[in-house]
């Protein structure tokens, strides 16, 4: 299956959730994408003693999945992309759901 997942909160558990079900679903040998939007592009500040979701997108990144972030989003924030926050654009979200069997959102 491929599996697209949008995260658009900077809420830290929700944020961390949606990268325990993308690792698993790595693991269960799904294709899977995830796209920060509006605050999710903040995630990379949220890791906590409680929440570690920096370690779980390295676990993503590392596993082959592909993380995508909002480019004028990142820039509303005057924040540049990074490798795990790399900078995107609107038309990828768009082929993110047009080539996805299923598109969650957090």
């Amino acid at each position: 299956m491929k599996l697209g997942i949008i995260i658009h909160s900077s809420d830290a558990e929700t944020t961390w959730n949606a990268f325990r079900l993308a690792n698993l679903s790595l693991t269960e040998k799904d294709e899977v994408k995830i796209f920060l939007l509006a605050k999710g592009v903040e995630y990379e500040n949220l890791s906590n003693e409680k929440f570690n979701i920096f370690k779980l997108a390295q676990d993503f990144v590392n596993n082959n999945g592909k993380i995508l972030a909002c480019g004028t989003c990142l820039k509303l924030r005057q924040k540049e992309g990074t490798e795990l926050c790399p900078l995107s654009s609107l038309k990828d979200l768009y082929k993110l759901v047009e080539e996805c069997d299923k598109v969650l959102t957090f």
